[in-house]
């Protein structure tokens, strides 16, 4: 059986909603294991033992959350050179534009010569206050639709071998 593994972030709601979308797409393939973890618990053997990924993160600061940079640093030697061509895809919640947070998201994954199979999923909240931001996140129920057929689309494609 397949494994498809979501490592995800979320300060104030979003990503966490993102990625918790997407897992109940990808469960809609009975040939894949859909395993859903926190940035701060998942590690090298987390990914050692998946055939493809969803990163779920907000941008902060025009970057990735700290969390999950952190499971990148953590997790980036112990597995360089072992994960080449596995796919991956990302879902960005983003208070403007997500662009900066998905640049570094691609960075990282063609350093483990990973495989984009989608474009970033970029969800703007248009937070732009301190209020705002920090705030709770509730997302369109379109941008939740978009995000599950993403982890489905994902799913099926390791379901099928099409990556």
């Amino acid at each position: 059986m397949k494994r498809l593994l979501i490592v995800w972030h979320s300060r104030t709601g979003a990503a966490r909603a993102m990625a918790e979308a997407a897992e109940a797409g990808g469960r809609r393939e009975p040939q894949v294991e859909v395993i859903r973890i926190p940035a701060e618990q998942a590690g090298p053997d987390d990914l050692l033992a998946a055939d493809g990924y969803l990163f779920a993160a907000p941008e902060n600061l025009a970057s990735l959350s700290g969390e999950m940079k952190a499971f990148f640093d953590r997790s980036y030697y112990p597995v360089l050179d072992r994960l080449g061509g596995r796919p991956y895809a990302g879902l960005i919640a983003a208070g403007s534009d997500g662009e900066g947070a998905a640049r570094q998201l691609a960075r990282i994954a063609t350093g483990w010569r990973l495989k984009a199979v989608a474009e970033p999923l970029i969800v703007c909240t248009h937070a732009q206050s301190p209020e705002a931001i920090l705030a709770p996140k509730a997302l369109a129920a379109a941008d939740l639709a978009r995000c599950a057929e993403l982890g489905q689309a994902l799913a099926a494609g390791l379901s099928l071998g099409v990556f």
